[in-house]
């Protein structure tokens, strides 16, 4: 399989390059290496890529590459690439996030028509949904609470009307937050670990009763790859998700657990935007892509752990 993965130096991307160079397959990864956070911890992700036969590294921005080319001889897209957040996506800041999430994505999807692709899969968020019911089925209401959920949304709609229009086999993934090593440095585990191992406070928003659905990457992976084979119908949508959903306090005291140290905590203002709940049903998932999540919680926040230690040890940290 010769796959095409855009943000392959982020956090998922770079796992999922891995994974698909070590079966054998061919992959070309993209990224643009913004400045959203430190670009030497997107260098360390790639390290394990470099030299590797049958990976090959584009450094270009989506909205400004020639596409084309770049898809000749292609079998799978795997989409990636993003502008995450969700705090930072609010006012003059939701032009970035219309650029990457819903314009270079319409690029890519125009660049592929005509083409025999095998698939296109996009990287979607739980973010989509917002306060729907819980648990979040693919047909629950969608009602975004943030700039950034509405991007996603708005490209997640783009792949169905491209599937329709012109029969472009896209699946989008509705990821549920993801966790484990390499985790980007804004989201929350990452800066709970090196907080606590730090002996630093970590700020807690509200009462700490909010609650997630985590999932870990090597998860993710494993249903994004299924996703590129499997017998779906173009235009698909599909949560991958851990399956179950706990506290933020509760996770808290499983860090303290795993590290043998007290977390310092402090209460701080939420911010616009944040969803209070998510916790996903995930039938779908197992029934369209033969996939459900295989790693608890403790054992993926094991692994995150080790990494921080690891990377923390090396000063990889230091310029983000």
């Amino acid at each position: 399989m010769n796959s095409l993965v855009t943000g392959c130096a982020g956090f998922i991307g770079s796992h999922l390059c891995e994974r698909l160079t070590a079966e054998g397959h061919a992959v070309v990864g993209v990224d643009a290496f913004t400045d959203y956070y430190a670009t030497s911890l997107k260098e360390a992700n790639l390290a394990a890529l470099r030299g590797r036969p049958g990976f090959r590294l584009v450094r270009a921005n989506l909205l400004e590459l020639d596409l084309g080319p770049l898809l000749d001889a292609v079998d799978v897209v795997f989409h990636l690439a993003a502008q995450a957040g969700v705090r930072p996506s609010w006012g003059r800041a939701f032009e970035i996030y219309t650029n990457w999430n819903v314009l270079a994505t319409q690029r890519l999807l125009e660049a592929a028509r005509g083409r025999r692709l095998g698939r296109f899969v996009y990287a979607s968020s739980s973010a989509v949904y917002g306060r729907s019911g819980l648990p979040m089925r693919e047909e629950s209401a969608t009602r975004p609470l943030s700039p950034y959920g509405v991007s996603k949304l708005a490209a997640e709609h783009l792949c169905g009307l491209y599937a329709a229009a012109h029969g472009i086999p896209t699946i989008s993934l509705r990821y549920f937050t993801v966790f484990g090593p390499r985790q980007r440095p804004d989201m929350a585990f990452h800066r709970f670990i090196r907080a606590i191992l730090a002996g630093r406070p970590i700020p807690v928003f509200g009462d700490g009763r909010q609650t997630r659905d985590f999932t870990f990457v090597g998860d993710i992976v494993d249903a994004t790859c299924r996703a590129a084979d499997a017998p779906v119908a173009p235009g698909e949508v599909v949560n991958v998700a851990g399956g179950s959903r706990i506290e933020l306090r509760e996770a808290i005291r499983e860090l303290e657990r795993l590290t043998g140290r007290t977390a310092i905590l402090e209460t701080a203002t939420g911010a616009p935007g944040e969803m209070p709940h998510t916790y996903a049903d995930i039938r779908r998932a197992a029934d369209l892509l033969g996939w459900t999540p295989k790693t608890p919680l403790a054992d993926g926040l094991r692994e995150e752990i080790a990494w921080v230690e690891r990377t923390e040890a090396a000063g990889g940290f230091s310029g983000g």
